[in-house]
């Protein structure tokens, strides 16, 4: 237990993140070449298949050389806040991070729920539902304002007294437990993992068009989120990925702009003005709606 409340320094905190980042990633890229082989054996790998998978990386290094271009202002935020207005001063614990980490996913699931209730939050959103595929390859696949967002959702903790570092090791932890769940090679786990925790059953729920599974499964980590806010729902028919309209590329630049380019249309073409308010506020299927309305007019 005196390990519990042992204090760390910014310095480890940082390092730590930093190891987490680098061989993390080293180690999904061995495991999606494992998926390439299963897919290999099942007879299901194709071109579109391996472009599909390049286009994610190509659109991680993207995304990369965003976030090195905002990274310092994106942290200057939170610990402007962090001096400025926090409660109090929590010590660097394995406590006070634990308890960042579960804060953290549970403002991890409301970021990823407002995702998908507004065309402009999804229309960097929809970048990582585009793939028509489901492996691990696809948790790299991002958008052009992937790290803008969590940063209105997770302030909130440094203002709660969270040094910025941890919930930077926080929001990494989350996000690279949520890169595992790329994945149809793991069918379901024992019903009490599945019970509390998100797991590639979960996540394929959610990455699905089948109408009963639209807008589910929100988690990062911890499944319990959504049973708590009624958005779960359980895997109990195939899963079809993709979006309306399929993208149907597997150009990297396409893929990476694609929410934003048909938003823009879906703009210029709007009737109204508050047609187009509606487009950037409403959540994407209001739009599909009015689409299949117009179509039968």
């Amino acid at each position: 237990m005196e390990f519990l409340t042992q204090a760390f320094s910014t310095d480890e905190i940082w390092w730590l993140e930093s190891w987490l980042d680098d061989w993390f990633l080293v180690i999904a890229f061995g495991l999606f070449l494992l998926e390439l082989v299963r897919y290999a054996v099942k007879k299901q790998f194709s071109k579109n298949l391996l472009g599909d998978s390049i286009a994610n990386y190509v659109t991680l290094v993207i995304f990369i050389g965003i976030v090195a271009l905002v990274a310092l202002t994106y942290a200057g935020v939170f610990f402007y806040v962090y001096d400025t207005f926090r409660i109090v001063e929590l010590p660097i614990t394995p406590w006070t991070i634990l308890c960042c980490v579960i804060l953290a996913d549970l403002a991890y699931y409301w970021e990823h729920r407002f995702l998908h209730s507004n065309g402009l939050a999804w229309a960097t959103h929809t970048v990582h539902h585009s793939s028509p595929h489901f492996n691990i390859s696809v948790a790299y696949r991002h958008g052009p304002l992937d790290w803008l967002f969590p940063l209105f959702f997770h302030l909130p903790l440094a203002i709660l007294g969270f040094n910025p570092f941890i919930i930077f090791l926080s929001e990494v932890i989350v996000q690279l437990f949520q890169t595992l769940l790329h994945t149809e090679t793991i069918k379901k786990f024992p019903k009490p993992i599945e019970a509390v925790f998100n797991t590639p059953s979960h996540h394929r729920v959610h990455h699905a068009t089948n109408r009963k599974y639209l807008d589910k499964n929100y988690a990062g980590i911890l499944i319990i989120w959504d049973r708590m806010f009624g958005t779960f729902a359980r895997e109990e028919e195939p899963v079809r990925y993709g979006v309306f309209p399929r993208i149907n590329s597997i150009n990297p630049i396409k893929i990476f702009f694609s929410g934003f380019i048909k938003l823009g249309e879906q703009v210029i073409k709007a009737p109204t003005w508050n047609y187009r308010l509606n487009l950037l506020i409403k959540p994407p299927k209001w739009a599909w709606e009015q689409e299949q309305k117009n179509k039968h007019i």
